[in-house]
């Protein structure tokens, strides 16, 4: 397959609760090919108008307005870190710093469930018993 004629399709899974990207969707990569750095997508509108179809039947106008979704992964590769902040701020993300912070303390509070070593912000790690597991005296 050439990368000039392969189309990226996006897919949704069925819905239910065990799905595996939680209805997000997904694009299946064939082999030889790479997810795309930039999608292209028609935002499809109905203006609640409408014209007369081929056969004098009425055909609903819609407006069509091109968006650009672009990969954060390469942004962040080729980006400093300020300008990859201000994207990302532009799209209501946190700053990164801040993002992995508290992604940290998620998976610090996780870690100390089950009963792992945590990491603190300088790298280090510092183990604690899981919760619930001390006994008063």
């Amino acid at each position: 397959m050439s990368k000039r004629n392969w189309l990226p399709e996006i897919l949704y899974e069925a819905s239910g609760d065990d799905t595996l990207s939680s209805n997000i969707p997904f694009i299946p990569i064939p082999s030889g090919e790479e997810m795309p750095i930039l999608l292209y997508i028609f935002e499809s509108r109905d203006t609640g108008e409408y014209e007369p179809g081929p056969e004098g039947e009425d055909l609903p106008v819609t407006e069509m307005e091109l968006h650009q979704y672009a990969d954060m992964a390469v942004l962040k590769n080729q980006l400093d870190l300020e300008t990859y902040d201000k994207v990302r701020i532009c799209l209501d993300l946190e700053p990164m710093k801040s993002a992995v912070d508290k992604g940290r303390d998620i998976t610090n509070n996780i870690r100390q469930n089950l009963g792992q070593p945590i990491e603190l912000k300088q790298g280090t790690q510092f183990h604690l018993k899981p919760v619930g597991s001390i006994k008063e005296v």
